[in-house]
This record gives structure tokens, sequence and C-alpha cells, in this order.
């Protein structure tokens, strides 16, 4: 397999979470490969410029970028997304979304008993969580499939991580979205599967990103994964993006319903302290 394939110009990529991490790499790696982008984000005036940089390199490459600047969990925003792109599809026929991916990383994180009532997560603040970072896959799958937007050939990615079956402090919330996103997919798999769609999870290893700072002692989080990992280096965004694009090949058509491990290895290994070759 050459590792300049490229897709057809009338393929599209919808990347849930497409201004940075997983979801931004993602947007420049398919756009690289030929497929055009719609983005969905959630940016203020500070980080505006990273989005525009994405925007400038997805067009600099011949790819077509159209970004949508909202909350992609509100359904009045949904559906006028969804408008905006069958307007798009509108004047070429063979426009097709071959992979919609979901990398939103929105959510609370606080431990489930405070040292103060008002120290715990609340109830609106998992349901918050849960919704964005787990339920909304459904909700933009229903629409893009009942819309026509994506036929025999589509991709459905989300993005998990080890927090789906491990713990970790004040990361209840997030862990508990994570392993309900993982049942979103099978149900996915099963459900698309007679359409020609299919479904996978993707969990990256420990990755130095804007949402993956946000967790308390990131830093330490990010110096353990190092330390085990067999290939001794951390994942990064690009890893997984090359990953997504080599799965939305046809000949990756009969993988679904799999949570994909992109970590050189880093969630089977138990242990810290990962000798380099010549040590050994």
């Amino acid at each position: 397999m050459s590792s300049s394939f490229r897709f057809d110009q009338h393929q599209w990529a919808l990347v849930l979470g497409s201004s940075s991490g997983f979801g931004g790499a993602s947007a420049l790696e398919l756009s690289r490969r030929g497929m055009n982008i719609f983005g969905v984000h959630f940016d203020r005036a500070a980080t505006m410029p990273n989005v525009e940089r994405i925007i400038g390199e997805i067009k600099k490459v011949g790819s077509k970028a159209i970004f949508f600047n909202i909350n992609a969990s509100d359904a009045e925003k949904r559906a006028e997304t969804i408008q905006a792109i069958k307007n798009e599809f509108a004047s070429d026929k063979d426009a097709t979304i071959r992979t919609m991916i979901h990398s939103l990383a929105f959510g609370t994180l606080k431990p489930y008993i405070g040292k103060k009532p008002e120290d715990a997560m609340t109830q609106a603040q998992m349901e918050m969580t849960i919704d964005v970072m787990s339920n909304s896959l459904v909700y933009w799958t229903q629409d893009v499939v009942h819309n026509g937007l994506m036929t025999k050939g589509g991709r459905i990615f989300a993005m998990t991580s080890s927090g789906g079956h491990t713990v970790l402090p004040n990361y209840g919330g997030v862990s508990a979205a994570k392993a309900s996103m993982e049942s979103h997919i099978r149900q996915l798999t099963m459900e698309l599967g007679p359409y020609g769609i299919t479904a996978n999870a993707i969990l990256a290893g420990v990755t130095d990103t804007p949402a993956m700072r946000k967790i308390p002692r990131a830093a330490n989080m990010l110096e353990i994964a190092i330390s085990k990992n067999p290939q001794m280096r951390a994942t990064t965004p690009e890893d997984v993006a090359r990953a997504i694009s080599i799965l939305c090949l046809d000949e990756a058509n009969f993988i679904s319903g799999s949570i994909i491990g992109v970590d050189g290895g880093e969630d089977v290994v138990s242990f810290i302290g990962q000798k380099s070759p010549t040590d050994f």
C-alpha cells in the first residue's frame, strides 16, 4: 500500500472537535489525503487563531474546509449544520461524508464524593459530560445517516481512552462517558452493518493535548505513560490521525465494532521503567 494514497475529491470528513488534538490532526491528515473537511468546534477568541491555522493548512493542500463554531450537543445547532452540509452537497451529486470522527472533549472533572457536598459532581454536570462526550455520537450519526449524507463505505470513529476501563482521581464522569460511548459504538456497528458503514472506537495512549492538560496531574500521567510505553514515547495526535486515515481505506471495510489501540502498546503494559534494546 502506497504511503501516498488519496481519497476521491467528492469525499468529505465530518470532524466533531476539529480545532485541536486528535480532531485537528485528523482533519489535517485526511485533507492531505484529498478529503474535504467539515469541522465542528467550540472556540472563543483566544483559541480561534489555531482554528484559522488549521483551515488555512487544509485549503493550502487543495481541499475544502467548512467549519462551524457551535456547541455540538445543541440539537438546533446540529440541525442547522446538517442542513448546511446538505446545501453544500446540492451542487455535487457524488458528494458524501466518507468518515465522521467524534472527538469531543468537554466534561466535568470532579469527584463523586467531595470533602464537602458542593465539591462533588452534580447531576447536571454528570448529564452534560455524558451527553457531550458520548450520547452526541448517536445523535450526529442518526442525522448523518437519515439524511443520506453517509452511505456504503462510510466510517464512524469515536475517541476513547484507557479511562473507559480504569479509574483516575476526578475522572469518574469522563470515564463513564467513555464506557458509554464504547457501548454506543457496539450498537451502531450492528445497526449500520447492513448499510455497509463501519463503526470503531479509537483508544489512544496518553497524549499531550489541550483536553489532557485539564486533567489533574496531567504531567505526571504523561511521564508514567512514556516510562511504560514499549516504544518509549508518548502517543501523538498525528499517530492517531494516520491510523484513522488507513482505516478509511476500502481495504478496511470489514473492521468494525472494535476498540482499536493506537498507543504503541501502552495500555497492555502494567509496569513502569521500559528498557531500550541496548540495556538488555
